[in-house]
């Protein structure tokens, strides 16, 4: 059968269709002139500046030997340069991985070695990150650096991003099952894994987005995310290349001037996640909040304890949702559905089968209780491909032909699904999951440091976690907290620099030796625990230097 004649929606047209590369084209075609990609405050272009700009770099790429297939890595903050770097990845038919600018030290050595990338684009103000690691990047040869700096990297040459432009083309075929792109997403026990996302995979995420906020060529979209996010990458800039939406890109969330951000762009769009929507209700209000254009934020979640007073003071629906990148977003709040706080959404069932199974057995539970949280498509290549470089994780997770997402949750009596918690280790900062191998790992390289666990404990903010390390010190080597504290600041991304640090002679373990981490989650904090803050040390002082000396406490 020939596969353009399955539908699968009418308005998603042919499968060979479902490409950013297609996608942009027609837009050239229909409206070349209107506005695609704006920098708050800054630079505009238009679709057809944005396609000529990104065939330059792609063409600048070609001269670097990267060709179709090949994958291309980018470590930089929001900016124009980085936004038309992803495009350029798809004009050159390339695979492009994103990686989290926080990244530092050994977490940034594994994500750049995960990528598989030869040639990298990098801020030039994170060149001496790179640099500091360049000897343990034995497959990265070329940087590509966006802006301007007289920082060296040892052993890696560099060129300046181009600032040309050149014709738009379009005639190569891309198949809906050809890996796309590779997103960095972050376990709880283990180093960041590498998902594989399709064509199919990637546009479905950008359709879904666009259809649950109804989003169309008069819309303008504000997104703060970061473009190494599933939703600034494909619910904001793919989203808005299929409809011929604007995107406003912002390069950091500020909630204290969100409202006046959303009149600035006069967006009618935007999305974000838990956290930030407790920022912004947490501003005082003003009298013309309920005047704001916005229309629409897709939150996932959207807190169920202000909901409703969310919605209401700003006179806008909130869209939840529940995805990951790895199974796309099958969970949706249908538009015109009365709230229903703490509820998801409803699975989209002509894309995908959402069932909570008992994490032990892999077997359905009984209607309304909790178990894990499966997915599984009835679409081909609309969720993930797999881990790159990780078949043992890929098979782990794919488990009995269902993709298991380490969610817990379950389906109400009206068929909604209700996000519970994570299964098993968890640990929830800014919005993120944060890895506690990689704390781990970086703690461990400390001299002093002979074992150490990182945990979640409980904030102020019921949403999210604090970090606390538990550690066992080599009693022949002196060490302040303070110390510690600093060694963590160097090596890691700093939203997973743990705040507490509490001293063990031994970590509680079981008969077979694994560490007991609920025990130690459950006690919490306790009288012996150190806290940063208290001693008046920030991380962002210690980072530039500028850190007084504390007397440490063990």
């Amino acid at each position: 059968m020939n596969q353009e004649a399955v539908a699968v929606r009418p308005e998603w047209g042919p499968r060979s269709q479902w490409n950013l590369l297609a996608q942009l084209d027609q837009r050239l075609r229909e409206r070349p002139e209107e506005i695609f990609l704006e920098i708050r405050g800054g630079r505009r272009l238009s679709f057809r500046e944005a396609g000529e700009r990104a065939t330059a770099i792609a063409e600048q790429l070609a001269g670097l030997g990267v060709g179709p297939g090949d994958h291309v890595a980018s470590l930089c903050e929001t900016s124009m340069e980085s936004a038309l770097t992803y495009v350029a990845a798809k004009v050159g038919c390339l695979v492009d991985v994103p990686l989290n600018p926080a990244y530092r030290g050994r977490s940034l050595v594994h994500a750049i070695n995960l990528s598989r990338a030869e040639v990298m684009f990098v801020d030039a103000e994170l060149l001496d990150r790179v640099g500091n690691i360049a000897d343990d990047l034995p497959g990265l040869r070329q940087l590509v650096v966006i802006g301007r700096s007289e920082a060296a990297v040892t052993r890696l040459p560099s060129v300046p991003i181009t600032e040309a432009s050149a014709p738009w083309s379009f005639g190569v075929t891309v198949l809906d099952r050809d890996l796309s792109s590779v997103l960095l997403t972050s376990g709880t026990t283990g180093p960041a894994k590498g998902v594989m996302m399709s064509h199919a995979h990637t546009y479905t995420v950008a359709r879904e987005c666009l259809h649950g906020l109804r989003m169309t060529a008069d819309d303008v979209l504000y997104c703060c995310h970061p473009l190494f996010h599933m939703a600034g990458r494909l619910g904001a800039i793919f989203a808005a290349a299929i409809c011929g939406a604007r995107v406003v890109l912002d390069t950091k969330f500020d909630p204290a001037v969100w409202t006046d951000r959303i009149r600035e762009a006069a967006a009618t769009l935007t999305i974000a996640h838990g956290p930030m929507i407790e920022a912004v209700f947490g501003q005082p209000a003003r009298e013309d909040d309920a005047r704001i254009p916005l229309r629409a934020v897709l939150s996932a979640p959207l807190p169920a304890a202000i909901a409703e007073a969310f919605e209401r003071r700003f006179d806008l629906r909130g869209v939840e949702t529940w995805g990951m990148t790895e199974a796309s977003v099958p969970v949706w709040r249908p538009y015109d559905a009365p709230l229903r706080p703490g509820a998801s959404g409803l699975p989209l069932d002509d894309l995908f089968e959402v069932t909570i199974v008992d994490p032990e057995t892999d077997l359905p539970v009984r209607d309304g209780a909790v178990g894990e949280i499966t997915v599984r498509p009835k679409v081909p290549w609309v969720m993930m491909l797999g881990y790159l470089g990780q078949p043992d994780k890929t098979l782990e997770a794919w488990r009995n032909l269902r993709f298991h997402t380490g969610d817990a949750g379950y389906i109400d009596d009206q068929g909604w699904l209700r996000f519970v918690d994570r299964l098993g280790d968890r640990i929830r900062r800014k919005a993120e999951n944060i890895s506690s191998y990689d704390i781990e790992v970086a703690a461990s390289s400390h001299p002093a440091v002979v074992e150490c666990v990182a945990i979640g404990v409980s904030s102020e903010d019921d949403s999210e976690d604090e970090i606390k390390l538990c550690v066992v010190l080599d009693p022949g080597v002196p060490l302040e907290f303070s110390a510690l504290f600093e060694h963590l600041v160097r090596e890691l991304p700093h939203h997973m620099v743990p705040r507490y640090y509490e001293a063990f002679d031994e970590l509680p373990k079981t008969p077979t030796s694994k560490v007991r981490r609920a025990e130690l989650r459950k006690a919490g904090r306790s009288p012996g625990t150190w806290d940063y803050r208290s001693d008046g040390l920030s991380i962002r002082r210690t980072a530039e230097g500028r850190t007084a000396e504390p007397e440490g406490r063990r």
